[in-house]
């Protein structure tokens, strides 16, 4: 194959980023995170100091065992590709997680390529929920209310006082 041929090459990387399933040895541990294998849509509310609502679009959110079942990637773009005729040019994040043993947790590193932003998170589960935690600053996100149909999503920062603000969430509903 020649490899200066973007669409085989990019056929090469998907195939060898994405897995059927978690390896054997992790799919306890990635449990978790396996209600969220799949596609979703998405609506996306921003939020101002206040609580406010200053923005809303449509969002989708794909989720897909990775790296030989080692990791679960994902890809949120918001607006969706369908919404960006209308609301403009977004963002396309990439997450990878993976499960520490030694942190009995995960290790997830989000990129944002609009903005060049860089956040690795350590990442909870309990119950229906999945809290991340920001390593770089407060910054917390948190997927609540996990179910095969649908979850929420919340992003939040904390301020210098400790006063939690909320400044987007999405709720997701699994694509048909």
């Amino acid at each position: 194959m020649d490899m200066t041929d973007g669409a085989a090459a990019a056929r090469v990387l998907a195939d060898l980023m994405v897995a059927d399933g978690p390896r054997p040895e992790f799919a306890d541990a990635f449990k978790p995170f396996a209600p969220l294998i799949g596609s979703w849509d998405l609506d996306v509310a921003w939020y101002d100091e206040t609580g406010e609502v200053t923005r809303q679009t449509k969002g989708e959110w794909h989720f897909a065992w990775a790296l030989d079942g080692r990791a679960v990637a994902d890809v949120w773009i918001t607006p969706s590709r369908a919404a960006r005729a209308t609301d403009g040019d977004g963002e396309w994040g990439l997450s990878i997680r993976i499960f520490d043993p030694e942190l009995d947790a995960f290790r997830s590193t989000w990129m944002g390529p609009k903005a060049a932003f860089v956040m690795p998170f350590v990442a909870h589960a309990s119950g229906d929920t999945i809290t991340l935690e920001s390593q770089l600053q407060k910054t917390r996100w948190a997927f609540t209310g996990i179910t095969p149909a649908g979850f929420h999503w919340r992003n939040e920062d904390e301020d210098a006082d400790g006063n939690v603000i909320l400044r987007q969430t999405f709720v997701a509903t699994r694509q048909a």
